[in-house]
C-alpha cells in the first residue's frame, strides 16, 4: 500500500487534473491523500465529490509546502502503510509509473528513496527533472537534465545527491528514521535539506527514468499576469534567499561552508544590482529580508 500525499493551494483545477491521472493507475494499491492549504469550502467539496475515495483534510490556512505535506505524511504514518510518495498537484502521471519506482527502491536496502523522471507538461520533449546534484564546496545545487531535450542519456537508473519534492518515494521506515521536512523551509529547498537528512543516515537516493510525469510548473508562484516585479511572486525570492542560507547553515560544514557563505554573500550582491536596475523594488526588499533572515533565525 502506497500512500500519495497531494498538497492544494487554491488550485483546484489542477488537483483534479491530477486525481484524475491517479484514477488511471494500474492495480498497485493506493491510499491518497489531499491536504487542503486555505480550504474553500464549497471547492473542496466539490472535489470530494468527484473523486470521493481521496482522503481530504481541510486546513484553515496556508502551512506552506512543508507544513501540509507534513500533515499528510504524518496521517500516512498513522495509517501504517509501507510506502509513502509526495507528488505535487500539478503535475499528471502515466497509468504505469509506480511500478517501476516501487521495484528500484525496494531493490536494495540501502535505497532510501526514488523519484521519477519529470517532463514539462507543455513540452513534453523536454526534462523538467532528472534529478538534483549539489556542489558542496558552494552549497550550490543543480537540476539534471533541467531544460534538456528528453534523450537516451537520461534513462535508466541513476543515484543522486538529492530529490526533488516534485515527486519523492520513500519507505515509512526511511521518514520515521529520518523525521518529517523541516517546516521552518515553508517552501523551497526543504527537498533538498530532506534529501541530505537520509543520506546522512546512509541511505542512498535514486532517479528511475523507467516512467516519466509530467509538470506544468509553479502554478502557485507565478503571476497570471505580469506585475511591476515581473510575473514570479517575490515572496520567491525571499524563501529562495533564506532557505538557501538555511540549507547552508544546517549542512555545509569548515572550508565548504566558508565558501558557501561568501557564495551567499556573491548571490545576494547580484540579486541587489540586478533588482535595482530593473526597478523590481518589492523584489530588492524581499530578497533583502530574506538574507537578513536566514542568518538571523535560530536553527
Amino acid at each position: 500500500m502506497i500512500a500519495i500525499i497531494l498538497v492544494n493551494w487554491k488550485n483546484y483545477d489542477d488537483t483534479h487534473d491530477c486525481l484524475q491521472s491517479l484514477d488511471l493507475l494500474d492495480h498497485t494499491p493506493t491510499k491518497i491523500i489531499v491536504v487542503d492549504n486555505e480550504s474553500q469550502e464549497k471547492k473542496a467539496a466539490h472535489l470530494l465529490k468527484m473523486f470521493p475515495n481521496i482522503i481530504l483534510l481541510p486546513q484553515v490556512i496556508n502551512l506552506g509546502f512543508t507544513g501540509a505535506n507534513n500533515i499528510g505524511i504524518q496521517h500516512a504514518l498513522d495509517l501504517d502503510v509501507p510506502y509513502i510518495m509526495l507528488l505535487n498537484n500539478d503535475t499528471v502521471v502515466t497509468s504505469d509509473f509506480i511500478r517501476p519506482l516501487l521495484t528500484t527502491l525496494d531493490a536494495s536496502d540501502d535505497i532510501g528513496a526514488v523519484q521519477p523522471k519529470i517532463l514539462f507538461f507543455d513540452a513534453p520533449h523536454k526534462i523538467w527533472n532528472a534529478g538534483g546534484l549539489i556542489q558542496p564546496f558552494i552549497t550550490y545545487t543543480k537540476t539534471i537534465g533541467f531544460r534538456k531535450i528528453n534523450s537516451s542519456q537520461y534513462d535508466g537508473i541513476k543515484e543522486v545527491d538529492w530529490i526533488t519534492g516534485c515527486c519523492i518515494l520513500l519507505k515509512s521506515e526511511v521518514v520515521r528514521a529520518v523525521g518529517l521536512l523541516d517546516d521552518r523551509f515553508f517552501a523551497y529547498y526543504e527537498d533538498v535539506d530532506w534529501s541530505l537528512r537520509i543520506r546522512n543516515k546512509g541511505y542512498r537516493l535514486l532517479c528511475c527514468a523507467d516512467a516519466p510525469i509530467y509538470h506544468k510548473v509553479s502554478a502557485s508562484s507565478i503571476h497570471k499576469t505580469k506585475t511591476a516585479d515581473g510575473y514570479l511572486s517575490p515572496f520567491v525570492h525571499f524563501l529562495n534567499i533564506r532557505n538557501h542560507v538555511f540549507l547552508v547553515r544546517l549542512h555545509s560544514k569548515g572550508i565548504n561552508a566558508m565558501l558557501s557563505h561568501l557564495y551567499l554573500l556573491l548571490k545576494i550582491t547580484g540579486y541587489v544590482v540586478y533588482f535595482s536596475l530593473r526597478r523590481r523594488n518589492k523584489k530588492l526588499k524581499m530578497s533583502l529580508k530574506g538574507f537578513i533572515e536566514g542568518y538571523k533565525t535560530p536553527l
